[in-house]
């Protein structure tokens, strides 16, 4: 009779010896440690590991797809607190941007903590405290050092890549995550240190650098626990993966938020940086950009005898190249105002002209108004511009203009101006289409919500011409302008005659 065979696991032979040239575990997996584990037969032990393998996959697999859907800087901070939370155990945490470079954006972002709680852990001295040791003890990636590099992520193992660049610039090292299992009795802590545990209630904490060695230091993570405690080795390595991915991720952001603000930065300061004061016209000027700025503009000049140039325009395209035409266009409108700008057709048609000389690929809209405050009359054409809008008291109305084409459509444009009188104490708005495109819905839909928004300005608010661009910005647009969102800018200029 044969002796009986130990039965087959999962269709794993357990009898077959493993072979010898089998890899060892991946280092920072927990190997079985208990008896209980050892007594098994060894194709339970491969079926659990495998199946702990895939369950951690999964989860980060799962985590990492939250986190890539984040557009903005604070939403992914958020989004790695919570992560975090529920890799390391922990119920409250805080994240620092603090970027190594110093070019900015800086932020606090805390879970489970109110905002008095996030200053009362800023009051710890950096030098002592886990996350303020992360911040101050990671340099930037500087000149290359002879001998090899000590870049290291810990625990668990850190993919190798080579750092961009020139081969004079090396990766700058990154600290292990700190942990402090028991706050009360840690050697080496600030009092200030124990003192702000107490008062907020966590006696342990983790802080894990969110850092890679291209990248350099972007912050740091720490979480707190309630009760003395720090993650095992298998939640370590976990965090440690899930935290070099979030770096990454965040290292883009960062970029792209930078670029924003520059493009922001270079778009205000081509368009005025105050409206002028002129007797008897009050104005007010709100402009929301896009990611990739846009070519929208504005512009309020002081003519001669007391009068008042106003214009709204967009060139086509974004980015930079767009941003560019759009000052050469603002500037040519200026000089040809100055000249000619009680005939707002004449300024109109050599601007189109110059457009269509220097830039004959792109085109614009444009709407220049001469404006008397003084007698209350203004003049105005447009160029392929949606028409002003009056509100007042006793009337909410678009302006009467004649259709024309935008600039640089046709061989030579021309459309006759208009004229009308505003009374005492009305506001004539003038806006782009941005305005009108970012609604989503169709033209003649938007013009009707943009009449409806501007007569439901509150009685109150009709003296101020901000506060009147500003219920009909809300009442249109009631989310704002998303920054992540790709599309025009938004212009809109209000003028109200005394």
């Amino acid at each position: 009779m044969n002796a009986p065979r130990p039965p087959k696991v999962a269709g794993i032979d357990s009898t077959v010896p493993a072979p010898p040239h089998t890899t060892a575990p991946l280092p920072g997996v927990p190997p079985a440690a208990s008896p209980a584990d050892a007594a098994l037969p060894p194709g339970v032990l491969i079926q659990d590991r495998l199946a702990s393998w895939v369950s951690d996959l999964t989860t980060l697999h799962e985590l990492t797809e939250r986190l890539i859907k984040t557009s903005s800087l604070d939403g992914a901070l958020r989004e790695v607190l919570g992560a975090g939370a529920a890799l390391v155990g922990a119920r409250r945490g805080m994240a620092v941007l603090e970027p190594a470079d110093g070019l900015g954006p800086t932020s606090t972002i805390g879970l489970g903590l109110a905002h008095a709680d996030l200053g009362t852990i800023e009051t710890v001295p950096h030098g002592p405290g886990s996350h303020g040791r992360l911040l101050d003890g990671l340099p930037e990636a500087g000149p290359a050092a002879p001998g090899p590099s000590s870049a290291h992520l810990a625990p668990g193992p850190s993919p190798t890549r080579p750092a961009p660049g020139p081969s004079s610039v090396r990766p700058a090292r990154v600290p292990e995550p700190i942990a402090i299992r028991d706050v009360r009795t840690e050697e080496g802590l600030d009092p200030r240190h124990r003192e702000v545990a107490a008062r907020l209630g966590y006696a342990a904490s983790y802080a894990l650098p969110l850092a890679t060695e291209e990248s350099g230091r972007l912050g740091a993570a720490v979480w707190f626990y309630d009760e003395p405690a720090e993650p095992d080795e298998r939640r370590r390595h976990l965090i440690g993966l899930y935290g070099r991915f979030a770096t990454e991720h965040l290292a883009r952001l960062l970029q792209v938020e930078r670029a924003r603000v520059r493009v922001a930065t270079i778009a205000e300061e081509l368009l005025p940086s105050r409206l002028p004061r002129v007797p008897g016209v009050r104005l007010a000027v709100r402009h929301l950009t896009g990611p990739q700025g846009g070519g929208d503009w504005y512009d309020a000049l002081p003519l001669p005898e007391g009068a008042l140039g106003l214009a709204v325009g967009s060139v086509s395209g974004t980015g930079p190249s767009a941003l560019a035409a759009m000052g050469r266009l603002r500037a040519s409108l200026r000089a040809y105002a100055v000249m000619e700008g009680e005939d707002p057709v004449a300024v109109l048609s050599d601007l189109e002209l110059l457009l269509r000389l220097t830039e004959p690929a792109r085109s614009a809209t444009a709407l220049f108004a001469y404006a008397e405050p003084a007698q209350r009359r203004i003049v105005l054409a447009g160029a392929g511009h949606a028409p002003p809008l009056v509100v007042g008291d006793r009337r909410t109305e678009f302006v009467e203009t004649s259709l024309s084409a935008p600039l640089g459509m046709l061989t030579c444009w021309e459309a006759p101006s208009v004229e009308l009188s505003p009374a005492p104490g009305e506001t004539v708005l003038l806006y782009t289409d941005g305005l009108l495109r970012r609604t989503g819905d169709a033209t003649d839909r938007t013009f009707a919500r943009l009449h409806a928004a501007a007569a439901s300005v509150p009685e109150a608010d009709r003296s101020d011409p901000g506060a009147v661009a500003d219920h009909v910005l809300r009442t249109l647009l009631p989310e704002g302008l998303d920054p992540a969102v790709e599309g025009e800018d938004v212009v809109l200029l209000a003028a109200r005659f005394e």
